[in-house]
């Protein structure tokens, strides 16, 4: 087993144990899907408040509103919980005081800390489809019944939305690396949450990597999906960035 195998099953062994992981994928998971149901059956029950609030894609009570009202909820709610699990990942030795004991190890902070990175990967794609997977129960239980082929590539979208907004995400890690623990890893998650929120409310474009995602999936065309080249760029940037902080840490500082 080589150096980089060895700290990848070690970070799984964790992340399988992490109560943290469970909890928030779950909660994303049943969240997503409770809301989502809830407000599709308040629409079908004829309430005007509810409908007015959801706006037009809502209005419908059918699986496209289930859908929409699912990826509004994925886009602000998800990257909240995504930046909880990547700043747990990266930030649990400093908060547990155990990060000294790394450096005793044969293995290489950077290749930690890359392992650390796979594993948030893994478990975003697990928690993706998890809300694929309830969505479409909860879309039964409201009285929608079987979706149809192109409720099926709304799912898709879904999937593809969770992935990607677990993607720009990842600046979380770099700032619960960087400040050493999990509070500046998630409140640069809350921060990049706010940026988005201000960012879509204003318009100013969907180019912007952290509302790239949600602008194609609330409404999917050929621009909304050539923004999402920028996407890639966040991970890219904050994953190398992330693993050189944890290539150059320093036991008295």
């Amino acid at each position: 087993m080589n150096v980089f195998r060895a700290a990848l099953a070690v970070e799984a062994g964790k992340a399988r144990a992490a109560r943290v992981l469970w909890a928030t994928g779950i909660l994303l998971a049943m969240g997503v899907a409770a809301l989502a149901g809830g407000m599709v059956a308040a629409v079908r029950s004829g309430n005007a408040e509810v409908a007015a609030k959801m706006g037009p894609a809502a209005a419908t009570g059918d699986w496209s509103a289930l859908q929409s009202v699912a990826a509004q909820i994925t886009a602000a709610g998800g990257l909240l919980a995504f930046g909880v699990g990547v700043s747990w990942l990266t930030g649990r030795e400093f908060a547990d005081r155990t990060i000294s004991a790394l450096f005793g190890l044969p293995v290489g902070r950077g290749t930690i800390a890359t392992a650390k990175l796979a594993v948030y990967a893994v478990w975003a794609l697990a928690v993706s489809a998890a809300v694929c997977l309830v969505l479409p129960v909860v879309g039964l239980l409201v009285g929608l019944g079987l979706p149809t082929a192109a409720d099926a590539a709304g799912l898709a979208r879904q999937f593809a939305l969770g992935v990607l907004t677990a993607l720009i995400a990842v600046p979380a890690g770099w700032a619960a690396s960087l400040g050493r623990g999990l509070l500046p890893g998630i409140a640069t998650a809350v921060g990049l949450l706010v940026v988005a929120q201000v960012v879509a409310i204003a318009d100013v474009g969907g180019w912007i990597p952290f509302v790239a995602p949600a602008f194609w999936a609330l409404a999917p065309s050929g621009a909304t999906a050539t923004a999402l080249v920028t996407v890639p760029l966040v991970p890219a940037v904050f994953g190398v960035a992330t693993v050189w902080v944890w290539r150059r840490l320093q036991m008295d500082r």
